[in-house]
C-alpha cells in the first residue's frame, strides 16, 4: 500500500517511507502438533470419564475449570495434582481409583477414538515439516495415531514427555522435538488446545496456535488460550492453513 502525504503550503512533499521497525519473523520450518484434542478426540473421552469418576469419589469440578487446570499435563503430573486436591478436600482417592479409571477410559477409547474432522486431509498437504509432541506416554501415543490412521503423517517424528525431564507446561518437550528435527524455536509453530501446552510453547520461544476444534473446547476456552499467550485461534482444520501462513 502506498501512502499519500500532503505537504504544508509552500513546502515540499516528503515521499520517503518511514523505516520498517516491525520485528523480523523467521519463516516457518516445523509445525509441532499436540495429539489429544488436536489430532484425535481423546480429550472429550478422557474429560467425561474423569469428571464422572471424580464426582463419584466426592470431588467435583466445573468442566471448564478442570480443562484449564489439568489438560495437557503428563499422566504423572495429572495424578499427583488430583491426589493433592483429594487430600486438600478431605476426599482422598482410593488406591485403585486411577487403575479403575484407566481401564474405563481405555475401553471408551477403543470404542470411540477418532481423528478430528479434516485432520488428515489438511495435515497431509502442509508443506512444512511436521511432528507430534504429546504428554501421552509413547506406546499409548503411537497406538492412538495408528488407531485413527494418522501415524504415517508423522512417523518417525513422534515425541512424548517420556523423552524429557519435565513435561508441559515446561518447554522441554517442544525444545527436544525442535532440536531433533533441526529447527530453531523461532522457526516452529505449535498447534495446541490446552493452556499448559500454550505455556510450554511460548516458554520454548515458539509461535502458538490455540486450537479449539475439539468438542471439549466449550465456552470461553479459546479466550483462555489467548490470555495465556496463544498468537492466533483456530476453530476448525479448514482454517488452519490460513492461520499458519499469517504467523
Amino acid at each position: 500500500m502506498t501512502a499519500t502525504l500532503t505537504a504544508p503550503l509552500g513546502g515540499a512533499t516528503n515521499m520517503s517511507r518511514p523505516p520498517d521497525i516491525r520485528p523480523k519473523v523467521s519463516p516457518m520450518k516445523l509445525i509441532i502438533f499436540d495429539c489429544d484434542g488436536v489430532l484425535v478426540n481423546s480429550e472429550e473421552i478422557y474429560q467425561a470419564a474423569e469428571l464422572e469418576y471424580l464426582a463419584a469419589a466426592g470431588i467435583k469440578f466445573e468442566p471448564s475449570a478442570y480443562t484449564q487446570a489439568f489438560m495437557g499435563l503428563s499422566p504423572a503430573m495429572w495424578q499427583a495434582k488430583l491426589e493433592a486436591i483429594g487430600q486438600e478436600r478431605a476426599k482422598p482417592l482410593s488406591p485403585r481409583f486411577f487403575e479403575k479409571l484407566a481401564g474405563y477410559t481405555s475401553e471408551r477409547s477403543r470404542q470411540d477414538l477418532a481423528a478430528l474432522p479434516d485432520a488428515r486431509n489438511v495435515i497431509d498437504r502442509l508443506p512444512a515439516s511436521k511432528c507430534v509432541a504429546s504428554s501421552t506416554p509413547l506406546a499409548r501415543l503411537r497406538w492412538k495415531l495408528e488407531h485413527t490412521g494418522l501415524v504415517d503423517l508423522f512417523d518417525p517424528h513422534i515425541f512424548s514427555s517420556d523423552m524429557v525431564a519435565n513435561g508441559k507446561p515446561e518447554p522441554d518437550l517442544f525444545l527436544h522435538a525442535a532440536a531433533t528435527m533441526g529447527a530453531h524455536p523461532g522457526e516452529c509453530i505449535v498447534v495446541e488446545d490446552s493452556v499448559n501446552g500454550v505455556l510450554a510453547g511460548k516458554a520454548a520461544g515458539m509461535r502458538v496456535i490455540g486450537f479449539t476444534a475439539g468438542n471439549h473446547c466449550t465456552g470461553t476456552h479459546g479466550d483462555g488460550l489467548l490470555r495465556h499467550g496463544a498468537d492466533a485461534l483456530v476453530g476448525a482444520y479448514e482454517d488452519l492453513e490460513v492461520a499458519l501462513a499469517s504467523l
